[in-house]
C-alpha cells in the first residue's frame, strides 16, 4: 500500500493546479477562524460572529463539519483532475507497462482519496478545537468530546463524494466533461425527487425515503445545516408561534448507504478499467 501510495504522491508533486486547489481548500478552512474575529456594526448594535455560539463546543463540530464540506469542490477537482492526467499524460498505460495490475492502480487512487479525506478531517479537528478552545462559553473535557460523530461523518462523507469522482474521472476521462456529468447527475437526482415528491407520491413521505439512497443526497443528508440550531432561530420561531424540531443527529443507516454507495463507485471504477483497451 505505501508503494501505491508513493507513486500517487510522486505525480501529485509535479502537479501545480493539485497543489494550488489543495492549498486553498486547506485555506479556506482556516478562515474560518478569520469569519470569527468580525465583527458587524450596525447602526447601535455591535456584534462579533464568534460570540453568537457558533463555535461553542460541542456545537462547533457540526457547525464546521457542514460549512467545510461544501468547500469539497476543491478537492474533488484535484482527484478528477488525477484520473484525466492518467490519459492525457499516458502514466496509466506505462504505469500498467511496468507492472501496475489495473486492480492496484485503483486501489492506489482509492488510496489517494482516503488520505486525502482523512488529512482533510484531521485539519478540520485541528482548526475546530483551537477555535472552541479560543471562543466556547464552555470547556469540560465530557462537552468538548461530545458531538464528534460529525467529523466521522464529514470523513465517510468526502470519501464517497471522492470516490465518486474517481468513478467519473475514469468514465468520462476528461476532468470538465467529469465535473459537468457531476452537476448533470445532481440535476437528475433533484428532478427525479420532485416527481416523485409532487406527482408519484404527492402529499406523503415515500419520496424523501427513497431520495435518501441517492448518491449524491445520501451523502448530503448525513451532516444536515446547523442554522436552526442556534438559539437566535430557535427564538425567533418561538416569536412567530411555530414549533421547530429536527433531527441532526448522524444515524448508522445513513453512514450504511453512503459507505456501500463508495464500494460501488470504487468497484465500478475497477470493472471499467479492466473492460477499457487502454
Amino acid at each position: 500500500m505505501l508503494r501505491l501510495l508513493n507513486i500517487e504522491f510522486h505525480k501529485l508533486k509535479y502537479s501545480r493546479s493539485a497543489k494550488v486547489l489543495t492549498l486553498t481548500y486547506f485555506i479556506l478552512i482556516t478562515f474560518i477562524a478569520l469569519f470569527a474575529s468580525i465583527e458587524f456594526n450596525i447602526g447601535q448594535i455591535n456584534f462579533r460572529v464568534a460570540d453568537q455560539g457558533i463555535f461553542n463546543f460541542p456545537y462547533i463540530w457540526h457547525f464546521n463539519s457542514y460549512i467545510a464540506a461544501m468547500l469539497k469542490l476543491f478537492l474533488a477537482i484535484v482527484i478528477v483532475s488525477m484520473m484525466s492526467n492518467e490519459y492525457s499524460n499516458r502514466t496509466l498505460k506505462q504505469n500498467l507497462i511496468d507492472g501496475l495490475s489495473k486492480k492496484e492502480f485503483v486501489l492506489s487512487k482509492f488510496l489517494t482519496v482516503l488520505v486525502f479525506s482523512l488529512i482533510s478531517t484531521l485539519f478540520l479537528f485541528i482548526v475546530s478545537l483551537i477555535l472552541g478552545l479560543s471562543f466556547s462559553d464552555f470547556s469540560e473535557v465530557s462537552i468538548i468530546l461530545s458531538d464528534m460523530e460529525y467529523l466521522v461523518g464529514y470523513f465517510v462523507k468526502l470519501t464517497a463524494f471522492f470516490a465518486f469522482c474517481m468513478f467519473l474521472g475514469i468514465l468520462v476521462k476528461r476532468s470538465a466533461f467529469a465535473l459537468g456529468f457531476l452537476f448533470i447527475w445532481w440535476i437528475i437526482e433533484s428532478i427525479t425527487y420532485g416527481v416523485l415528491k409532487w406527482k408519484i407520491f404527492k402529499g406523503t413521505d415515500t419520496a424523501d425515503h427513497i431520495a435518501r439512497f441517492f448518491p449524491l443526497e445520501s451523502m448530503a443528508n448525513i451532516i444536515k445545516e446547523p442554522f436552526s440550531r442556534l438559539n437566535a432561530f430557535k427564538a425567533a420561531a418561538n416569536q412567530l408561534g411555530s414549533e421547530f424540531e429536527k433531527d441532526y443527529g448522524i444515524h448508522w443507516y445513513q453512514l450504511l448507504i453512503v459507505i456501500a454507495w463508495t464500494a460501488i463507485f470504487v468497484f465500478f471504477s475497477y470493472r471499467l478499467l479492466k473492460k477499457r483497451d487502454l
